[in-house]
């Protein structure tokens, strides 16, 4: 499934549970309610943006999606679609604002997309294309962290608007991992190794280092 928001305003939307989710739940820091469905039900998304203006693309529903959707707290519209239909793709940044990068569309990908609010346009390819990665940060301070080569990669990459550039690597190599935070408070948790795997890890902008363990690998 994809995510997005803070720990106090949280969003969850899609995924699969034996076949694709159209879920939406929020979050108070407390507890999780019932949100509006998404229009397209499906896994494998990216997610970005808040509670409030949530931003949801790419996945899979049975081919790989184009489809972008907006939250506005409420329910979900449709946005303007992706340029290079994609699943196990990695979003950052806010909905008028947003970041697209990886995944797979029969092959690993380079492409990153950047989201005005209305259209994506194309912005500089990762170094390393990949699958299965996570994302944080912003359209102009983006971050990116693990996946899937053919093996599991503990690359890092940082996003200034324009270009990617190396950061340090991931401790863990890992995939299917999830992410938040910023370019230089940046985290990332769990994922799969050659098991699942419990590791968070915190970065500073140059190198990461060990977080405390999920509870649930």
């Amino acid at each position: 499934l994809a995510g997005a928001g803070t720990q106090s305003a949280g969003l969850c939307m899609g995924g699969t549970t034996g076949s694709n989710s159209a879920v939406t739940e929020e979050y108070n820091g407390t507890s999780w309610s019932s949100g509006g469905n998404l229009i397209t039900a499906r896994s494998y998304l990216a997610g970005a943006g808040t509670q409030n203006a949530g931003l949801c693309m790419g996945g899979y529903t049975g081919s790989y999606s184009a489809a972008t959707e907006e939250y506005n707290g409420t329910s979900w519209s449709s946005g303007g679609n992706l340029i290079t239909a994609r699943g196990r793709l990695a979003g950052a940044g806010t909905q008028n604002a947003g970041l697209c990068m990886g995944g797979y569309t029969g092959s690993y990908s380079a492409k990153t997309e950047e989201y005005n609010g209305t259209s994506w346009s194309s912005g500089g390819n990762l170094i390393t294309a990949r699958s299965s990665l996570a994302g944080a940060g912003t359209q102009t301070a983006g971050l990116c962290m693990g996946g899937y080569t053919g093996s599991n990669s503990a690359k890092t990459e940082e996003y200034n608007g324009t270009s990617w550039s190396s950061g340090g690597n991931l401790i863990t190599a890992r995939r299917e991992l999830a992410g938040a935070g910023t370019q230089t408070a940046g985290l990332c948790m769990g994922g799969y190794t050659t098991t699942y795997s419990a590791a968070t890890e915190e970065y500073n902008g140059t190198s990461w280092s060990s977080g405390g363990n999920l509870i649930t690998a």
